[in-house]
């Protein structure tokens, strides 16, 4: 009785944050938007070759960075801001699921469907 009790309250299995190379090849040659529950267009992120990606939270207007993997995370780092933004990033069956590391407790963005529009990035040289 103790022993079902016992394995009746240990918690489930804990998720895994995705690796980088995971990461990786779920994201390459991507366009994938993000949402929280309050904000419905959070932002666009296209994923380009060597871990660079274009960030857009307003459209037309993009700025260029790189990602890595450190420990758990998934951190960024865009041109003109030095703080690397890093976040834990599940694999869910809906899409991505990332919590923000840099500062927990503050932010859980969402994958949304996949769009097949192109990020426009009016702000960038070509």
């Amino acid at each position: 009785m103790i022993l079902a009790l016992a394995l009746a309250a240990s918690p489930a299995v804990a998720e895994s944050p995705m690796t980088g190379d995971a990461f990786e090849a779920y994201t390459a040659g991507r366009t994938l938007t993000f949402s929280t529950p309050t904000t419905p267009n959070f932002g666009t992120e296209m994923y380009l070759s060597d871990r660079r990606v274009l960030w857009s939270t307003i459209p037309g207007e993009c700025t260029t960075g790189v990602w890595y993997d450190q420990g758990r995370d998934i951190c960024f780092v865009y041109e003109n801001d030095p703080e690397p933004k890093c976040w834990e990033i599940y694999k869910e069956t809906d899409g991505l699921r990332a919590v923000f590391t840099t500062r927990p407790d503050t932010s859980i963005i969402f994958e949304k469907v996949e769009d097949a529009k192109p990020l426009v990035c009016n702000n960038l040289a070509s």
